[in-house]
């Protein structure tokens, strides 16, 4: 089955809500909020009610370090000016997935696939990447004893010219 246009939309909206935070791809619960269309403080609500579904390893609070590092990545408006009172949960994929036992609707059901296939797509792009850094670092070894020459060559090139400037201003001969 091949994905339609609006799921392809779908996932890179997902993707780019997807943050790297304490080693972990996170959604926030602001995110999540918005692509299941429910309030914020509902979402959170749920997650409350059922605090044994979610472990560390599912959901944590970010702390006020991490909360202003997204403030500045994200347009989050700041604290006192309409914004959040409290630090945003983020959740893993792990998490995720159990905010679908939570959230029973229809429209929960289907985000929670395409937030999984958005995650599975990350972590592919994230294996091709790897690999190539590989190959290039092996074909680095490989070659470098071979044409270390040219390699030496080409760094010199690539480094600017060594010019030497006047003074700005003007000069006054001593004699």
């Amino acid at each position: 089955m091949t994905p339609s246009k609006t799921s392809v939309v779908v996932l890179e909206v997902i993707s780019r809500k997807i943050h790297l935070i304490r080693g972990n791809k996170v959604l926030l619960d602001s995110d999540l909020a918005l692509l299941y269309h429910v309030p914020t403080h509902r979402l959170n609500e749920q997650v409350r009610r059922n605090k044994s579904r979610f472990p560390n390893d599912f959901m944590f609070r970010l702390n006020t370090k991490e909360h202003s590092a997204l403030i500045s990545q994200i347009a989050i408006s700041k604290i006192g000016r309409g914004g959040r009172r409290n630090m945003p949960h983020a959740f893993t994929e792990q998490g995720v997935a159990m905010l679908s036992s939570v959230l029973n609707s229809d429209r929960a059901i289907k985000v929670n696939i395409a937030i999984m296939r958005a995650f599975v797509q990350l972590r592919q792009i994230l294996a091709t990447h790897r690999e190539l850094a590989e190959k290039l670092k092996e074909l680095e070894k490989k070659y470098n004893k071979n044409f270390k020459i040219v390699f030496e060559v080409l760094n010199k090139l690539i480094e600017p010219p060594l010019v030497k400037s006047r003074p700005i201003g003007f000069s006054v001969n001593k004699k």
